[in-house]
């Protein structure tokens, strides 16, 4: 069964157009009322954001059925062993809703974040793997944690997860090296490609040597509107603003459409594969984001019928 997600956005740039904390939490649960599957925020420290854990504990205590989860997460910027504990009370709180997309930044833009938080940028990957590997120590029991980064001699004793294991941790990347990481250390796949035939070529390339069941999932970013002319512009604006980039260039990198509502939906069916789809509204403005919801919604319901 293929699964649909909100990515609900938690930056300055919507916090500056008047959306309020409590008015992201109800987004949420509206998602949740919709019929969405899961809800997701994402992790910076470039945009002022909001936390993404204590957003999503909110979230948490507010919905009763969604995933909740981060898309995606840069765990350097966190201290590994206190993050397994959030993550793990996260989980236990939502009675076993959480899911875990990580990332290991972008570069030429992340950098500065990782200086931010006085973490090397050098071996971000190494690193990467190592805190995942130490999140899943911490939450099946393990004494001690010894990886290529990451070494303690001790760990603390956390309660046990609501699932064995903890919550499924999946990597937000599509390089090579990742491609191959994936099916050896995580639960997911989360890229954001273009071109549905590099998507399915990755999780060709992923399936061939995977050790462990891996869920291919897309980051796509959705903008739902019948005037093809209002919405190019509307993407251009989008990506001018969150970006500073015109949108010809970013969507060389990501996954972007727009279209109506059937339109959407068959675009986004080209991405053979794919078990949950993670939706992005390409908008900052708090009133454009509403009048989207449903929309997203209806989409939704085309690739379900």
């Amino acid at each position: 069964m293929t699964n649909y997600g909100l990515v609900i956005p938690t930056y300055q740039p919507i916090l500056d157009a008047g959306r309020t904390a409590p008015e992201l939490v109800a987004t949420a649960v509206a998602a949740e009322e919709l019929g969405l599957d899961s809800v997701w925020v994402g992790d910076t420290l470039a945009k002022a954001p909001l936390d993404a854990l204590a957003v999503l504990a909110a979230f948490a205590a507010r919905t009763s059925r969604v995933t909740l989860g981060t898309a995606a997460l840069l765990p350097a910027l966190r201290n590994p062993i206190l993050t397994a504990n959030q993550l793990l009370s996260l989980d236990l709180l939502s009675e076993g809703r959480l899911t875990v997309a990580v990332g290991a930044g972008f570069a030429g833009r992340s950098e500065p974040e990782f200086a931010f938080a006085g973490v090397p940028w050098e071996r971000r990957r190494a690193r990467l793997d190592d805190i995942v590997a130490l999140w899943r120590a911490a939450w099946s029991g393990a004494s001690s944690f010894h990886g290529s980064v990451l070494h303690h001699d001790s760990l603390p004793v956390f309660p046990a997860p609501a699932r064995v294991g903890g919550p499924p941790v999946w990597l937000a990347a599509d390089t090579p090296g990742a491609l191959e990481r994936v099916g050896r250390l995580y639960d997911g796949w989360l890229p954001y490609p273009p071109d549905p035939a590099d998507y399915g070529s990755g999780l060709a390339r992923i399936r061939s040597t995977a050790s462990r069941p891996v869920t291919p999932a897309l980051f796509a970013t959705v903008l739902v509107e019948d005037d093809p002319v209002r919405g190019r512009a509307l993407l251009e604006e989008y990506c001018q603003r969150n970006y500073g980039r015109p949108a010809a260039f970013v969507q060389g990198i990501q996954m972007q459409v727009t279209g109506s509502a059937a339109e959407v939906a068959a675009q986004l069916r080209e991405y053979e594969g794919v078990e949950h789809f993670l939706m992005r509204i390409a908008s900052t403005d708090p009133k454009v984001f509403d009048e989207q919801l449903p929309r997203l919604a209806e989409v939704v319901g085309i690739l379900r019928s």
